[in-house]
């Protein structure tokens, strides 16, 4: 799960948004750093990526990438699963548009920014003023993303090229993205992420 997926499933939770985008900022335990219900979107981010990326559908996925890009397929993967979150929001959430959850999130997040990382900051002075969430379900924009992600960090480098597999095998993917987020969903709204 990327950005998009992990704010859906922690609203759907009544989970802290700032805890659940902040997670992949903060290393260790991070009681004490941060309040307690910051702390537990930070944990229940943890959770939901050791559940997502230990299921069956998910593990099956790194099979359709090609021997040079599949060491990083669960980052690609997390990347197109937020792109189908994105593209179908409205039958997944009838009831919210995407533009006005990706508003009610940034309400939430932004006020408690200075108490957070510096690149935590950066990133959200990207996030919301270009549009990642919403745009995310737009396919090229998939393909600049996971290019700049490339850039970034050069150990990562195949994230650019992983792109070409992720177009081979769409449909797979989208038809796998349905096996299992709508459980994911559910799963949030139980509270038993």
């Amino acid at each position: 799960m990327n950005f998009l997926a992990h704010l859906h499933l922690a609203m759907l939770a009544d989970s802290s948004l700032l805890g659940n985008l902040l997670a992949d900022f903060v290393r260790g335990n991070p009681a004490g750093e941060y309040a307690p219900e910051v702390v537990a979107g930070i944990m229940m981010h943890r959770r939901v990526d050791v559940l997502t990326d230990g299921l069956p559908q998910v593990k099956a996925c790194r099979d359709y990438f090609s021997a040079a890009h599949r060491r990083v397929a669960p980052i690609t993967l997390d990347v197109v699963w937020d792109h189908f979150l994105a593209r179908h929001w409205q039958q997944l959430e009838p009831s919210r548009s995407l533009h006005g959850f990706v508003q009610e999130a940034r309400g939430q997040i932004v006020p408690q920014l200075p108490q957070t990382p510096p690149r935590f900051q950066n990133l959200n002075g990207y996030l919301w003023s270009e549009r990642w969430l919403e745009r995310y379900a737009e396919l090229p924009f998939i393909a600049e993303v996971l290019r700049g992600m490339a850039s970034r960090r050069p150990r990562l480098a195949a994230l650019a090229g992983s792109f070409a597999d992720v177009e081979r095998h769409y449909h797979q993917l989208e038809t796998e993205f349905w096996q299992f987020y709508p459980q994911m969903m559910q799963l949030a709204k139980s509270k038993a992420l």
